[in-house]
């Protein structure tokens, strides 16, 4: 695998940031995910973080150097994030939970299949058009055709994300074959909630990601104002050729099968929440997997 990526977030207005993103990556996989921990909500840094550290503490164990079962596993890593923000809340004795936005997506084989559950978004851009985006799981997007859609200072309002007490709804998308010089792009509503779309597939098209990246968040910094939200973005351009040139440039191509990259740092809370190991990891899925074993028995 041959790609760029650039990556960036700010706290603008807000007290604190509460997104969290990364990328990790075998000789033949490359996992990019971003969480936007939930305000209104207590400790969103923390869902957001525990879900980055379950997915990619997954795909660790899974991608041996590929995953075999791409949707398979980002279902089940999304399950388990869920499942240890709703552990780690318990374990408090929390009245209520942390909660998070995730999108995630995995590049192999010269694919990219994403998963998302809330608002926090991927896009796909080739050859100056968008190509795809993620449905944000809000209820502004989700209205039927005719229905004169909701304010805009409502589109942040979901129904779906980690950490709720009912069981997340979430959308895989892909496998998409990518093409050389595709640029995709993961980001927080603090970004895409200030600058259009158009601006965003403008900006993408038309530089490299580590001008457009840096680029994109100071422009919705400044639009949005004192009162502005945090901006997290990370992206990343297919196989371009002179993508190399730049300090940016990842190959994979000469590593081992069994290397491991990773620029999500399980470490960032440790004096908040305990590190996964294998254990926690598959009784986390033991759990779940028999949760929907009892959910489909009731529904026979």
């Amino acid at each position: 695998m041959k790609f760029s990526v650039f990556q960036v977030s700010r706290k603008g207005g807000r007290d604190k940031n509460e997104d969290r993103m990364g990328y990790c990556y075998t000789r033949e996989s490359g996992l990019f995910v971003l969480a936007d921990g939930m305000g209104g909500h207590p400790e969103g840094e923390v869902a957001s973080q525990l879900a980055l550290q379950t997915v990619s503490a997954l795909f660790q164990k899974e991608a041996k150097p590929s995953v075999k079962d791409v949707p398979g596993f980002l279902s089940t890593s999304m399950m388990a994030a869920h499942h240890q923000i709703i552990r780690y809340a318990g374990d408090k004795g929390m009245l209520d939970t942390p909660r998070t936005t995730l999108v995630a997506a995995v590049v192999q084989d010269g694919c990219v299949t994403c998963i998302h559950c809330g608002d926090s978004r991927l896009y796909v851009v080739r050859d100056h058009a968008l190509l795809t985006r993620t449905r944000d799981h809000s209820y502004m997007e989700h209205q039927p055709p005719g229905v004169v859609r909701m304010d805009r200072i409502n589109r942040n309002i979901l129904f779906t994300c980690l950490g709720s007490p009912t069981r997340p709804v979430f959308d895989i998308t892909g496998p998409i074959t990518l093409q050389q010089g595709d640029k995709i792009m993961l980001c927080s509503d603090g970004l895409w909630g200030t600058v259009g779309e158009e601006e965003i597939v403008e900006q993408l098209a038309t530089q490299p990601v580590s001008d457009a990246v840096p680029d994109l968040a100071e422009r919705a910094l400044r639009k949005g104002g004192a009162r502005s939200d945090n901006v997290t973005v990370l992206a990343m351009e297919w196989e371009t050729a002179n993508a190399f040139e730049s300090t940016r440039g990842i190959s994979t191509d000469s590593i081992s099968d069994g290397v491991f990259a990773s620029t999500i740092q399980s470490g960032v809370l440790d004096s908040m929440v305990e590190e996964l190991d294998d254990d926690a990891i598959e009784r986390s899925i033991a759990e779940i997997n028999e949760a929907i074993r009892r959910s489909a028995l009731r529904r026979t």
